[in-house]
């Protein structure tokens, strides 16, 4: 378990899906309507707004490489997640300008981290800060427990959270 004490990893260590494999994350996908499509190391990734080895989207597809950060991978999927399925048709590499979406998609990257073994919501706050995630209370953990009630509330009123804030599958 993190503490407040807890060192932050640079950003080389961050948790990569090849450390978790791609089975289980294409199944969690899976549970939304989405495909997790691999892609081979070293080639572009479709879809991918910042390039590099960040995951992309197209339509209801997320694109990745066995190098992607874990927390990439949830937040594209994330982007797509929060859209009405009408409108992930038309999603190619850069999914919202939606302030509220934003918002949501970084809740729910947090929140379905625990639905993956070996990584949780600890590790993946820890990551995004190492990443270079910014919130206005300096860490994204300090945001997701003492900030983030608007993006929560707007998750539940879309069916995506319960109001415990469990995942509500599609």
């Amino acid at each position: 378990m993190l503490s407040e004490s807890t060192p932050l990893p640079d950003e080389a260590s961050v948790m990569r899906l090849d450390a978790i494999g791609f089975d289980v994350p294409a199944m969690l996908l899976a549970r939304y309507g989405l495909q997790l499509l691999r892609v081979e190391s070293g080639t572009a990734i479709p879809g991918s707004f910042w390039g590099d080895d960040e995951a992309g989207i197209i339509g209801t597809t997320v694109y990745a490489r066995g190098d992607t950060p874990v927390h990439s991978l949830l937040h594209e999927a994330g982007h797509l997640i929060v859209l009405p399925a009408e409108r992930r048709a038309f999603v190619h590499t850069d999914a919202t300008d939606s302030i509220a979406e934003e918002d949501a998609t970084c809740y729910l990257q947090i929140v379905l981290a625990d639905e993956l073994p070996g990584v949780g919501r600890l590790r993946l706050m820890t990551d995004m800060d190492a990443w270079g995630y910014s919130f206005r209370l300096g860490s994204t953990r300090a945001w997701f427990e003492q900030d983030a009630d608007n993006a929560r509330q707007w998750l539940v009123e879309h069916g995506l959270l319960d109001t415990q804030g469990r995942p509500v599958f599609s």
